[in-house]
């Protein structure tokens, strides 16, 4: 037993040793100090020498609009979305960016932290990553309910702000095999999501991780623990004989980055706030920044090359990775056109390029679709593939989350009628179980799907997206009246108590050549409802209509095409829930 233990033990130092070696030091020394740069177009974008393959893309955005062949028949056909948003940063049950506001004296986070782990000078985030324990994570179990609830896709994320990989990653030690769980979680869920028909994508949120830690390096101000360093200043020589040894902190919480006299539009700023709507390139750390965005890559590639995703994300609030502005704030690097260039080479091997690569808010390109977070586009948008990432409740477990199917359904329906997907985040909790109310939401989806989704999957836009009520801005009143939409953010009790009337439709123009149009709430029976958009005054129609039909009802409905509009009576004896569906040829 000796033998074997002492041959495991040293398969694992072996493996331990590999990884470091594949992982570039971090650089001791800077090439020059430049200073704090205000206006990112005073630096030249960087290209960058991370080996990439080679194919038909090359790393820019014009070749990757040019080269793409169109977005692919799988995502068009699977419209709703599971985004398994989850990680260790459950454990605080406090919602969203966790992993760094235990280190923001005072908050929410910060004393829910106190009271379950300690102080996070004692207690820090690296401890939170070596007692994380999901003992209720069934993945099997959660794929089947994903898979019943009409997703037809998952994203995972491989990587959070918090700079732990779920994977077992080759250019990172801070990962799920090494630390914590010890397990290889995009494997496990690639396994359950192939076994269901699921398609897989993989999200990378780790472009900002250096300057979203900046307050690990900190201390309380106030209070027994004022002055005393929070876990952030720990360093490769402290974990001699603990758990961590060998494990440097830096390559979890990044180096401090100091700048004096902060000023963008006239306004200070802090380097941890430099994303709401702030920007610059960090001179003074440009060998370091080198790295790190080589770093990003690798990761990302270790996964393309070992997990065959298809699709991958990109997180971030600017125009794209590394962009000098927002969340791409500290440098400015072709790093985020060169990895989507090797994802796409990659995947055109000897066959049709089938993949996708989604980069959180970048402008119009082909190759590359967009985000909407918690917000719509303005009409219908087709000039490139696009999805909304939505959140019920938040992106993280918290207690007391709202739950509605209702809701759920209604954004889909503002997003698919505009042409674009809805991958929906349902937070798992830290043990990676799903609670009661997640549960019941996904059902009654589910439910809703099986009778309705015919006017969802592989749809396309319609010529009018919806109709209903117009509204003007408070706020802005000399602009446009706008039609009345389901409220932006995160999905919560606003939104399931929102009234819309039996005025209110959303249009899809689904795989049959039929049109849907969905009445976003169902009616009093013998109510007359009129869709005005399929009058022949509208002239939207090419034909007469010559039937309609109720989605989940046998039974023959009562209508009428008028200059005014469609005019059908709703049927009595009906049990429909949410939103009713009709079906026009």
């Amino acid at each position: 037993m000796r033998n074997v233990l002492g041959l495991f033990l040293l398969t694992v130092s072996s493996c331990i040793a590999q990884t470091q070696q594949r992982v570039p030091p971090i650089p001791t020394t800077e090439r020059q100090a430049l200073g704090f740069i205000h206006n990112p177009e005073l630096f030249p974008e960087e290209n960058m020498d991370f080996p990439i393959a080679t194919g038909p893309f090359a790393p820019t955005w014009q070749s990757i609009d040019a080269q793409y062949p169109g977005q692919p028949d799988w995502w068009r056909e699977g419209k709703l979305g599971i985004f398994i948003h989850w990680g260790p940063q459950a454990a605080g049950e406090s919602g969203d960016w966790y992993a760094r506001r235990l280190y923001e004296e005072g908050t929410e986070p910060y004393q829910n932290h106190l009271k379950r782990f300690g102080h996070p000078s004692e207690f820090g985030y690296k401890e939170v990553l070596h007692q994380w324990n999901p003992i209720d994570w069934n993945p099997a179990a959660l794929v089947q309910a994903y898979k019943d609830a009409g997703f037809r896709y998952a994203l995972v994320v491989g990587v959070h702000h918090d700079n732990y990989d779920l994977w077992n990653s080759q250019y990172h030690p801070w990962n799920s095999v090494r630390v914590g769980p010890k397990k290889d979680f995009l494997a496990l869920w690639k396994k359950e999501l192939q076994k269901q028909g699921l398609r897989f994508g993989v999200a990378f949120h780790h472009e900002y991780t250096w300057w979203w830690w900046q307050d690990a390096f900190g201390a309380d101000k106030n209070g027994p623990k004022a002055g005393v360093p929070y876990d952030g200043s720990l360093t490769l020589a402290d974990g001699k004989g603990k758990w961590w040894e060998g494990l440097d902190p830096r390559r979890l919480y990044g180096i401090p980055i100091r700048y004096d006299s902060l000023v963008h539009d006239g306004k200070p700023f802090t380097i941890p706030t430099i994303a709401f709507g702030n920007q610059g390139v960090f001179g003074n750390h440009l060998t370091y920044a080198r790295w790190y965005a080589t770093q990003w890559a690798l990761r990302i590639q270790d996964v393309i090359d070992h997990y065959d995703p298809d699709f991958i994300y990109t997180d971030g609030n600017s125009t794209q990775p590394f962009s000098g502005y927002k969340s791409g704030s500290g440098y400015r690097s072709d790093a985020g056109a060169r990895i989507v260039a090797d994802f796409y080479n990659k995947g055109s091997r000897g066959k049709k390029l089938d993949k996708l690569s989604i980069v959180k808010f970048i402008p119009t390109n082909r190759g590359a679709g967009r985000t909407f977070e918690g917000s719509y586009p303005p009409g219908i948008k087709t000039d490139q593939p696009w999805m909304a990432d939505m959140a019920v409740g938040d992106w993280f477990y918290q207690p007391d989350f709202y739950y509605d199917a209702g809701m759920v359904i209604r954004a889909l329906l503002e997003y698919v009628s505009r042409d674009g997907n809805l991958t929906l985040c349902v937070s798992l909790t830290p043990n990676g179980g799903m609670d009661a109310g997640s549960a019941r939401m996904l059902k009654a989806i589910g439910a809703w799907m099986r009778i309705n989704g015919e006017g969802i999957y592989g749809s396309h836009a319609w010529k009018e997206y919806g109709e209903g009520e117009w509204v003007k801005d408070p706020k802005n009143p000399d602009k446009p009246a706008k039609l009345r939409n389901l409220p932006g953010g995160k999905l919560g009790k606003r939104h399931a108590e929102f009234q819309f009337s039996t005025k209110d439709f959303r249009f899809t123009r689904g795989k049959d050549g039929s049109i849907y149009a969905y009445g976003m709430t169902v009616p009093k029976p013998e109510e007359i409802l009129t869709i005005q958009s399929l009058g022949t005054k509208a002239g939207l129609l090419k034909q007469p209509i010559r039937a309609v039909e109720l989605l989940g009802s046998t039974q023959k409905l009562r209508w009428v095409q008028t200059k005014a509009g469609l005019q059908i009576t709703y049927p009595k004896g009906l049990s429909l829930e949410h939103v009713v569906g009709f079906r026009i040829r």
